[in-house]
Protein backbone atom coordinates (compact mmCIF):
# COMPACT_ATOMS: atom_id res chain seq x y z
CA UNK A 1 0.00 0.00 0.00
CA UNK A 2 2.97 2.32 0.59
CA UNK A 3 3.93 2.18 -3.08
CA UNK A 4 0.34 2.90 -4.13
CA UNK A 5 0.20 5.89 -1.77
CA UNK A 6 3.53 7.21 -3.07
CA UNK A 7 2.38 6.90 -6.68
CA UNK A 8 -0.90 8.69 -5.91
CA UNK A 9 0.89 11.50 -4.03
CA UNK A 10 3.30 11.80 -6.98
CA UNK A 11 0.40 12.04 -9.42
CA UNK A 12 -1.22 14.81 -7.38
CA UNK A 13 2.14 16.64 -7.36
CA UNK A 14 2.47 16.25 -11.14
CA UNK A 15 -1.09 17.48 -11.60
CA UNK A 16 -0.22 20.66 -9.71
CA UNK A 17 2.93 21.22 -11.75
CA UNK A 18 0.75 20.85 -14.86
CA UNK A 19 -1.73 23.39 -13.47
CA UNK A 20 1.23 25.71 -12.82
CA UNK A 21 2.20 25.46 -16.51
CA UNK A 22 -1.38 26.02 -17.66
CA UNK A 23 -1.92 29.06 -15.44
CA UNK A 24 1.51 30.68 -15.69
CA UNK A 25 2.49 30.00 -19.29
CA UNK A 26 -0.51 28.78 -21.31
CA UNK A 27 -3.32 30.95 -19.89
CA UNK A 28 -3.56 33.16 -22.98
CA UNK A 29 -3.15 30.33 -25.50
CA UNK A 30 -5.89 28.20 -27.07
CA UNK A 31 -4.91 25.34 -24.70
CA UNK A 32 -5.41 27.61 -21.68
CA UNK A 33 -8.68 28.95 -23.06
CA UNK A 34 -9.99 25.41 -23.55
CA UNK A 35 -8.79 24.11 -20.16
CA UNK A 36 -10.47 26.90 -18.22
CA UNK A 37 -13.30 27.90 -20.57
CA UNK A 38 -11.89 31.39 -21.19
CA UNK A 39 -12.43 33.97 -23.85
CA UNK A 40 -9.23 35.47 -25.26
CA UNK A 41 -10.22 38.86 -23.83
CA UNK A 42 -10.76 37.54 -20.32
CA UNK A 43 -7.55 35.50 -20.45
CA UNK A 44 -5.54 38.57 -21.42
CA UNK A 45 -7.14 40.72 -18.72
CA UNK A 46 -6.59 38.11 -15.99
CA UNK A 47 -3.19 36.68 -16.93
CA UNK A 48 -1.32 38.26 -14.00
CA UNK A 49 -3.83 36.84 -11.52
CA UNK A 50 -3.64 33.45 -13.20
CA UNK A 51 0.16 33.45 -13.02
CA UNK A 52 -0.02 34.15 -9.29
CA UNK A 53 -2.52 31.33 -8.88
CA UNK A 54 -0.26 29.03 -10.90
CA UNK A 55 2.65 29.81 -8.63
CA UNK A 56 0.61 28.73 -5.61
CA UNK A 57 -0.29 25.47 -7.36
CA UNK A 58 3.40 24.96 -8.02
CA UNK A 59 4.12 25.37 -4.32
CA UNK A 60 1.55 22.66 -3.56
CA UNK A 61 3.24 20.35 -6.05
CA UNK A 62 6.68 21.21 -4.64
CA UNK A 63 5.52 20.47 -1.09
CA UNK A 64 4.20 17.08 -2.14
CA UNK A 65 7.39 16.29 -4.07
CA UNK A 66 9.48 17.39 -1.08
CA UNK A 67 7.49 15.14 1.24
CA UNK A 68 7.94 12.22 -1.16
CA UNK A 69 11.67 12.83 -1.56
CA UNK A 70 12.13 12.90 2.22
CA UNK A 71 9.77 9.99 2.82
CA UNK A 72 7.96 12.29 5.23
CA UNK A 73 4.35 11.15 5.58
CA UNK A 74 3.40 14.15 7.73
CA UNK A 75 4.56 16.60 5.05
CA UNK A 76 2.72 14.66 2.36
CA UNK A 77 -0.45 14.62 4.49
CA UNK A 78 -0.19 18.34 5.19
CA UNK A 79 0.13 19.27 1.52
CA UNK A 80 -2.60 16.84 0.48
CA UNK A 81 -4.83 18.56 3.05
CA UNK A 82 -3.95 21.93 1.53
CA UNK A 83 -4.77 20.63 -1.95
CA UNK A 84 -8.07 19.20 -0.72
CA UNK A 85 -9.12 22.46 0.96
CA UNK A 86 -8.10 24.48 -2.11
CA UNK A 87 -10.11 22.10 -4.30
CA UNK A 88 -13.22 22.34 -2.15
CA UNK A 89 -12.96 26.12 -2.00
CA UNK A 90 -12.37 26.34 -5.75
CA UNK A 91 -15.37 24.11 -6.40
CA UNK A 92 -17.57 26.26 -4.16
CA UNK A 93 -16.43 29.60 -5.57
CA UNK A 94 -15.20 29.08 -9.13
CA UNK A 95 -16.10 25.83 -10.89
CA UNK A 96 -17.60 22.60 -9.56
CA UNK A 97 -15.26 20.62 -11.82
CA UNK A 98 -12.39 21.52 -9.47
CA UNK A 99 -13.90 19.19 -6.87
CA UNK A 100 -13.22 16.23 -9.16
CA UNK A 101 -9.96 17.44 -10.72
CA UNK A 102 -8.23 18.65 -7.55
CA UNK A 103 -10.01 17.74 -4.30
CA UNK A 104 -10.96 14.13 -5.10
CA UNK A 105 -7.45 13.04 -6.17
CA UNK A 106 -6.02 14.62 -3.00
CA UNK A 107 -8.61 12.80 -0.89
CA UNK A 108 -7.89 9.45 -2.55
CA UNK A 109 -4.13 9.93 -2.13
CA UNK A 110 -4.67 10.97 1.50
CA UNK A 111 -6.72 7.86 2.25
CA UNK A 112 -4.06 5.69 0.62
CA UNK A 113 -1.37 7.44 2.64
CA UNK A 114 -3.35 6.87 5.83
CA UNK A 115 -3.87 3.19 5.03
CA UNK A 116 -0.17 2.70 4.25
Amino acid sequence: MGLVASVLVGLVALLHFYILVLEMFLWTTPKGHKAFGLTPEFAEASKVLAANQGLYNGFLGAGLAWGLARGDVATQAFFLGCVFVAGVYGAATANRKILFVQALPALVAGVALYLA
